[in-house]
């Protein structure tokens, strides 16, 4: 067992105890004991689950329901568009989108997920930032909605080409969802909320599920000889080769949606000229660089050879001394049989093909900008 801070205490998942007994080497994460492998390691894990099928526990992550206080589930989406550039009123009941919560400068303060539920939308949040979340939305928005956080439900995510077929077992409606489906389905006989999504490039599901029925829930899918429970090591492996960003490392507070890379998220509708355009916070800002561009990128790396570039890293152009950008999430893609990483360069140096290099004890190793995700994605469209 990890020593613990006797002033800031870890938390620990409705899965502790199942972590412990399948043999789970626990770290800290997030201010939680999470487990960040397990017997057979992490390169058999990203592989499992891009073969078969992995189990994730992600409870430490935020959920919050997000009431209008007027009724409707339309007013809460507008009142939530004050806070993203995303285009939440046009989330149709049992579908989810991706958003950014944003500060007034055009930084990212979290990315999200926003489900319309029918009468009110469920948040999902980053596990570090789940609290400052609850209270920017309470700031902003308690005068037209009821925020409330659901710390009572854990959340699992299944996720590999067998991911179906595993829960199908217990959920006879999931073989008809859809990538970004979302809404209650029984699972097991358990009221559960489920979507058709995930953090690792593959089909898959997130499922919430009250945090008293979470591991006879996990047991169960973890009977299916396709699924294995799969680490944080391999989630982040597996998010990395799908091009996807980790909150507080490619992108925060000092990033903007646009150099991250992630325009495709914001709607026409919230653009300069779109039916409800800005109105969020950093809007003069991140509407002008949708305009005329943003001075530096988010890119795909591929180091030339075999050693990983890791976060931190700088990057250079040529042979010049001081440096261009940095990389932001860095390691070894086990699906490609080679190290993958993701950086900032500036905009002119950003086009796929372009070379730099990376400062990796006191030498310079080349890299080429690449095009993500660097393993195509499978979802179920």
């Amino acid at each position: 067992m990890l020593a613990r801070d006797d002033v800031n205490p870890l938390r620990r998942t409705p899965l502790y105890a199942l972590h412990v007994a399948l043999g789970g080497k626990m770290v800290p994460f997030a201010g939680y004991e999470m487990p960040v492998q397990y017997g057979p390691g992490v390169l058999r894990e990203h592989l499992h689950t891009r073969k078969a099928a992995g189990l994730f526990d992600v409870s430490h992550m935020g959920q919050i329901a997000l009431r209008a206080k007027s009724g409707p589930v339309e007013d809460a989406a507008l009142a939530l568009e004050r806070l993203v550039p995303q285009d939440i009123v046009k989330v149709a009941p049992g579908r989810q989108r991706y958003a950014q919560f944003t500060n007034a400068a055009g930084g990212i303060l979290d990315d999200l997920m926003v489900a319309n539920f029918g009468d009110h939308l469920l948040l999902v949040v980053n596990a570090a930032c789940k609290e400052a979340d609850a209270a920017h939305l309470r700031k902003h928005l308690s005068d037209v909605c009821v925020i409330e956080p659901l710390p009572d439900r854990a959340l699992i995510a299944l996720q590999g080409p067998s991911a179906e077929s595993a829960l199908a077992a217990f959920c006879a409606d999931v073989p008809s969802m859809r990538f970004m489906d979302a809404g209650p389905h029984e699972v097991d006989g358990i009221d559960c909320f489920v979507s058709r999504s995930g953090y690792t490039g593959e089909d898959g599901f997130e499922i919430s599920v009250p945090a008293e029925r979470a591991e006879r829930l996990a047991n169960k899918l973890l009977e299916n000889a396709d699924v294995l429970p799969i680490g944080l090591g391999a989630r982040d492996s597996l998010r990395l080769e799908a091009g996807l960003c980790l909150y507080g490392h490619d992108i925060d507070t000092a990033t903007t949606p646009v150099e991250g890379a992630l325009e495709w998220s914001i709607q026409k509708s919230r653009r300069a000229g779109g039916a409800r355009s800005g109105g969020f916070l950093g809007a003069q800002e991140i509407l002008a660089q949708l305009e005329k561009g943003a001075p530096r990128r988010r890119v795909g790396l591929r180091p030339e050879g075999r050693a990983p570039v890791r976060e931190g890293a700088a990057l250079f152009a040529d042979n010049a001394i001081e440096p261009i950008g940095a990389v932001t999430s860095g390691g070894f893609g086990p699906s490609l049989n080679a190290p993958v990483a993701m950086g900032y360069l500036p905009a002119s140096l950003a086009t796929p093909g372009t070379q730099v290099f990376a400062e990796v004890r006191g030498q310079r190793l080349p890299l080429k900008v690449a095009i993500t995700p660097f393993v195509p994605n499978t979802y179920k469209r």
